[in-house]
């Protein structure tokens, strides 16, 4: 079974030795603020090979999967980048084949292109703790004597490559506080130690055993220094399309707010499609939005009622005791296992489905090979704001049509129809941002306003519906049904207080200076 571990650590340059000396070592750590002694823990052998496909997938999205021997932690090892010096490695027992559990975790990227070795690195580590005046552990600091090898799996005419060099690593304890390591760091600068160049082990030895290698990332060069409009929208989906691949492991591995930037993702896409249809050719792009669509749609039965559940409970949560009347909190969890039962594992079985790998490998084909229309070479401050006022009309004509229909089933719908509107208007703008700047932010801004009381409003008619079903349950089983009319009517006035708010959101998004500002 496969276990996480939040890794925050840093890594030091030895100084260079004069001639004919032996590289320096660790300063004496004893002085740093917060340690009160350290204990030498001896040197242990650790024996890593690292995996990655032909093309450096793994690598080029800073993302190492390894499998090491030696030490109280062999096995298999998968690291992703949080931010800076923070990784999550998540750890699975030594096996001879890579772990279903981790092959899961980097489907996305590797997809049908298989896994081979890629590198090896021996390391001698002489291994120090830094313990608190209770003998708790702050911080492990390690002199590493690293020695790589290029293997016959890896990429390029460098196999056989080798490399050697030593560094320092000091890696937070759990639980520590942070602040320790700039206490370190502060210590070993003053002994002549500085932050290495390289993040990680492996990203020196590529460099160490096959320095003119490009790697991955030299094939999204495109990415950078976008100039035609279609360079803009191109950078753009790439974007999305990064995000739809960093997300997928963050899905499986149920994080946080993971599906919902995975949805987001896909939502901008398909917005951006539908959006610069003169930038890119529709016969090509509208069959791809109709897969985002679709892995959106799947993606978010389990994530709309996990919304609509939290809205519930605290609407619950808000209530004085004496206005909860009979087993209110038992009747929600028993209707939301009840919406939810098998949902986690239908999730993951869209992710591993031939499907949604399909779709990936599409995107990857569409960005390389855009099918641009003559719209893509004209200047991105004549072609972009076109567009986004194009996506404007569209919402100023579901706005008015809403606010015309006097209140009830059908003006909910049309509200629920300008949101999108709004929502697309909003995502077009944030597109254009890079390319046209302050109007398209301001613009976007007003448009995410507007979204939000929309986005509200039909919240609170999607939780008037689930209330009113949990208030029929409730009565068909003999339970007061006092409460759950109760929360209808909260959700029923947070609804029109909404809709009140619609009129003056609209005035300020359709204020004629953010268009002209947009057009120069």
């Amino acid at each position: 079974m496969a276990d996480t571990k939040r890794e925050i650590e840093r890594k030091y340059e030895l100084p260079a030795p004069s001639d004919g000396d032996e590289p320096s070592g660790l300063p004496d750590l004893t002085g740093v603020k917060g340690v009160a002694s350290v204990r030498a823990r001896g040197v242990v052998e650790l024996d890593a090979v690292y995996y990655d496909t032909a093309d450096l997938r793994l690598t080029g999205d800073h993302v190492t999967l390894r499998r090491r021997t030696g030490g109280d932690d062999e096995g298999w090892h998968l690291k992703f980048p949080v931010s800076a010096g923070i990784r999550d490695e998540i750890r699975a027992p030594l096996a001879d084949t890579l772990p279903d559990e981790l092959a899961a975790l980097v489907r996305s990227r590797v997809r049908g292109a298989g896994l081979g070795p890629l590198v090896r690195l021996t390391t001698s580590r002489d291994v120090l703790h830094l313990l608190d005046a209770e003998g708790r552990l702050l911080a492990e600091a390690s002199v590493d004597a690293v020695r790589a090898r290029r293997l016959a799996g890896g990429t390029g005419g460098k196999d056989g490559g080798t490399a050697s060099w030593t560094e320092v690593e000091v890696e937070l304890g759990d639980d520590a506080d942070p602040a320790i390591l700039d206490a370190v760091e502060k210590k070993l600068r003053k002994a002549g130690l500085r932050p290495s160049s390289a993040a990680s082990k492996l990203g020196r030895a590529l460099a160490g055993t096959a320095p003119d290698e490009p790697g991955r990332a030299g094939t999204r060069a495109a990415k950078d220094g976008p100039r035609s409009a279609g360079d803009h929208i191109l950078a753009y989906l790439r974007d999305q399309a990064d995000a739809i691949v960093a997300q997928d492991p963050a899905v499986r591995r149920d994080l946080p707010d993971s599906v919902h930037q995975l949805r987001v993702a896909t939502r901008r896409m398909r917005s951006a499609f539908r959006t610069y249809r003169k930038i890119l050719d529709r016969s090509v792009t509208d069959p791809v939005a109709e897969e985002l669509k679709w892995v959106a749609a799947e993606l978010g039965v389990d994530r709309d009622h996990e919304v609509l559940d939290e809205r519930l409970s605290a609407r619950i949560d808000a209530l004085p005791v004496t206005l909860l009347l009979g087993p209110v909190r038992a009747r929600l969890r028993t209707w939301d296992a009840a919406q939810r039962a098998g949902s986690r594992s239908r999730t993951v079985a869209v992710l591993d489905s031939e499907r949604y790998l399909t779709l990936l490998e599409t995107l990857d084909g569409l960005l390389t090979s855009p099918p641009l229309r003559p719209d893509a070479a004209q200047p991105a401050g004549k072609a972009l704001p076109r567009a986004i006022l194009k996506n404007y009309e569209r919402l100023a004509g579901r706005v008015g049509h809403a606010l015309a229909l006097a209140p009830g089933e059908e003006r909910d719908l049309a509200m629920h129809n300008a949101r999108k509107a709004a929502k697309r208007a909003r995502y077009a703008a944030e597109a254009a941002h890079p390319a046209l700047g302050k109007p398209a932010k301001r613009f976007a801004k007003r448009m995410k306003a507007l979204q939000t009381a929309l986005g509200d409003h039909q919240d609170s008619v999607v939780a008037r519906e689930a209330l009113r079903d949990l208030a029929v349950k409730a009565h068909a089983a003999g339970e007061s049904a006092f409460t759950w009319g109760l929360l209808y009517g909260q959700e029923e006035a947070q609804g029109e207080r909404r809709e009140q708010e619609v009129p003056g959101l609209w005035e300020e998004a359709s204020d004629p200076r953010l268009r002209a500002d947009l057009t120069g």
